[in-house]
């Protein structure tokens, strides 16, 4: 089983892009936890970000047991690392050791080249192109190769299955 993460600055098209490639090769798909977490609070703190990395954790877990060829993950705990810094400046020592254990054959990182959309749970729209070098900054740190996601927002799918087809064919 080929374990993918697809990852990025909000709305940067990672949930598409794992639902549709989850959908091409009839694969699973994690969602990413923090949604449903979130979903109905009007609000959250800081000790919610380690609940809502133990859920991904969990979730990924689940999904791999249900997996064959390919597992594709709708964001990863590095996402909330970064959320973290942003948001609280520090990052909470369990979210950087499940971080360290988490690992994937391949990842996509989602440049955020494609219009903002609204959603009630994104916070940022304004300097998407910032917190990318964010996650730029964290994968090479780890010394952890991605691959780029950067076309048009309807060539994407087709740039990531090119890139699926030609590695692991």
């Amino acid at each position: 089983m080929i374990k993918v993460l697809i990852t990025g600055p909000e709305s940067s098209g990672k949930s598409v892009l794992a639902e549709q490639l989850a959908k091409h090769y009839n694969s699973v798909m994690v969602e990413e936890y923090a949604r449903t977490y979130l979903e109905g609070k009007t609000g959250y703190q800081e000790s919610d970000l380690s609940q809502i990395a133990l859920g991904q954790v969990r979730a990924e877990e689940e999904g791999r047991q249900k997996s064959s060829r390919f597992l594709f993950c709708d964001t990863g705990l590095e996402v909330i690392k970064i959320w973290s810094i942003e948001k609280y400046k520090r990052v909470d020592p369990i979210i950087l050791e499940m971080l360290d254990q988490a690992k994937y054959d391949l990842i996509f990182l989602c440049k955020p080249n494609i219009p903002w959309q609204p959603d009630p749970l994104r916070e940022n729209p304004i300097d998407r192109d910032r917190l990318f070098s964010l996650y730029v900054d964290h994968f090479e740190s780890a010394n952890l190769k991605v691959h780029i996601i950067d076309a048009s927002i309807d060539l994407r799918v087709k740039q990531a299955i090119a890139y699926l087809d030609s590695s692991y064919n």
